[in-house]
């Protein structure tokens, strides 16, 4: 019972500190302990008196203690709110998680401008504090600044945090170019069902790393390095696998050729950053890299990750479903062109502006308005390819806007096992989706979008087509437990509300 409230209480400060955007090294140091001792208050890990509880509500300027128990998120949703206006997209989250995985390559400074203040970054945030790598926002809290130790402190890491998060699996391309061997706890992160991680050992074996897996934990031991003397060919071209190949050849004393690379919006972020550390990267933005790796990288970088086409799908999703006219500014329009194609055959209405650069001086941006439009489902099937195809994220948005068009559209998710499940969801606010198989969904339109109360799905993308369907239902919804889409989406509600819409974020007493 002592140590339940113990962990309790470390979790009320851990969420206090990220509200005011500190890391645990700021902490420890407006109260005069080390980032350790904060590490083991927030894991509950040592007990904490009530007058160091009251030393840090006041440095956090937050009320630790109260009555009840912090719970879960919810979200309350007063539907039919037509939006209007104009919405910033918010810089990538899966290009931000990497990064920040890039940055244990390199032995000087680094800065991330305009990093997505989300969950998987807290999480990211926390492990790499725990090891011993110095991180704090800077610039009223828009930016971030990581700097790495000498040492790494592998054994403190914190399992809880690393579990929470599927991008930890990133940190073994970098580490192994730190140390002989160390532990990672399992990747976590959404349930989309089973995702081998077989892709990245047979690309990482090339680096000599060898890797066993017991009681929760990757065993990594590095034996030396493979002789490169023939591409290394990924088993799929998935968007990770291809960042951990980059990670592990950014520092490999030679050429790496890596084929059937993923060449996604956040790989070729990642590749941009590895240019300002300085290591040479050719074919961005094909399926094969050429990698000119850099033994030892110390330099001062400052970078800024483009916008998120994901989080631009959501916010012209929400327009549709609300039957709305909506400007949504900073879209990567070349990771969102397909996208765009198919819903121009499905009659969206909509007006892009002339194109222009990014803050990485590489991604071309565009405003995109879209007005009410009489959508006709699609002809053929919508389905995910690998890019330049329509991006894998993107699939379950268009759940929601078939649900709104007219005909029957089927979707083909044929990636992973569960999510095409959770669209079904979707029926419980008035929907008429069809479960074919695990892969496959049918959905009929138009819909008359109905309220209800129901809880998050455990996947990301799904968790926010509900939430739209919600916007568009006549009546009061509730949402309830949003943490995995705090995951992925920063202050989504409140910037819902700056166009237009009533979503207000309540906790149970």
């Amino acid at each position: 019972m002592a140590d339940d409230y113990l962990v309790r209480i470390g979790k009320l400060i851990r969420d206090a500190r990220q509200h005011r955007g500190w890391t645990q090294t700021q902490l420890a140091e407006a109260l005069g302990t080390s980032q350790s001792a904060v590490n083991r208050i927030e894991r509950g890990n040592q007990n904490i008196s009530l007058e160091m509880i009251a030393r840090i509500g006041e440095a956090l300027d937050s009320e630790i203690v109260s009555l009840g128990y912090a719970g879960p998120m919810h979200l309350r949703v007063v539907g039919r709110r037509r939006l209007s206006g104009a919405i910033d997209v918010k810089t990538s989250k899966n290009a931000c998680v990497a990064l920040l995985c890039g940055t244990l390559l390199n032995k000087g400074r680094t800065v991330l401008r305009r990093v997505a203040r989300i969950e998987e970054v807290f999480r990211l945030l926390e492990v790499l504090n725990s090891i011993g790598v110095r991180t704090r926002w800077i610039n009223e809290g828009m930016d971030l600044e990581i700097v790495p130790p000498a040492q790494l402190d592998m054994d403190a890491i914190d399992a809880e945090a690393a579990r929470r998060t599927r991008s930890i699996i990133m940190f073994l391309g970098p580490l192994l170019h730190r140390m002989d061997t160390f532990r990672l706890p399992y990747a976590g992160g959404c349930d989309l069902g089973t995702r081998t991680i077989e892709p990245h050992m047979i690309a990482l074996r090339r680096f000599g790393l060898d890797i066993t897996a017991t009681e929760g934990l990757y065993h990594a031991k590095v034996e030396g390095t493979t002789a490169h003397d023939r591409p290394i060919v990924l088993t799929e071209r998935g968007d990770t696998v291809t960042e951990n190949a980059l990670l592990a050849a950014a520092r490999h004393d030679g050429v790496t050729v890596i084929r059937n690379a993923s060449s996604n919006y956040m790989v070729q972020d990642l590749c941009f950053f590895l240019e300002a550390l300085g290591v040479q990267v050719e074919g961005i933005g094909t399926t094969t890299l050429t990698v000119h790796g850099v033994p030892t990288i110390d330099v001062d970088v400052d970078y800024c990750p483009s916008e998120d086409p994901v989080e631009a799908m959501s916010l012209l999703a929400a327009a549709v479903v609300t039957e709305s006219e909506l400007t949504i500014r900073r879209v990567p329009i070349e990771f969102m062109e397909i996208e765009l194609a198919v819903l121009e055959e499905m009659g969206l209405d909509h007006d892009r502006s002339p194109e222009y650069a990014a803050d990485n001086g590489r991604t071309r941006l565009v405003d995109l308005t879209v007005r009410p439009s009489k959508l006709e489902a699609p002809i053929d099937k919508i389905h995910p390819m690998p890019f330049p195809g329509l991006n894998i994220d993107n699939v379950p948005f268009f759940a929601a806007i078939a649900a709104v068009a007219q005909g029957k559209t089927l979707i083909h998710d044929w990636v992973y096992d569960n999510r095409a499940i959770y669209l079904t969801d979707l029926n419980r606010l008035g929907g008429r989706l069809q479960l074919l198989d695990p892969h496959r969904v049918l959905v009929e339109g138009p819909t008359r979008w109905r309220a209800a109360e129901m809880m998050c799905p455990p996947a990301l993308r799904p968790a926010v087509v509900v939430l739209l369907a919600m916007m568009a239902a006549e009546g009061t919804s509730v949402l309830r437990n949003v943490y995995v889409i705090n995951r992925g989406y920063e202050d989504l509600a409140e910037r819902l509300n700056s166009v237009g819409a009533q979503i207000e974020i309540f906790r149970d007493i």
